[in-house]
């Protein structure tokens, strides 16, 4: 997937108010979206994110975080079954 995003957003020069967290904060999926594709499910994230419709995320680094929907579920008990 080639991906290509302003490269003041992805350099950490981020112009939005209040400023995007990093990608390594934990907070990080609260930047906004320079890229949206939800037919494909994914997004870019202003951060330099790329996040996955299952919660599930690739760093700017290569690196990978496991989709965390067993653990949304497990928050809204309504949604369980």
């Amino acid at each position: 997937m080639t991906v290509s995003a302003p490269a003041a957003h992805l350099s950490g020069s981020c112009t939005h108010t209040p400023v995007c967290p990093s990608a390594d904060a934990v907070s990080r999926d609260a930047a906004h979206v320079l890229v949206a594709h939800p037919e494909q499910g994914w997004s870019l994230l202003c951060n330099g994110v790329v996040l996955f419709e299952d919660t599930g995320e690739l760093l700017p680094d290569g690196s990978s975080v496991a989709a965390r929907r067993a653990e949304l579920l497990h928050c809204a008990e309504h949604r369980a079954s």
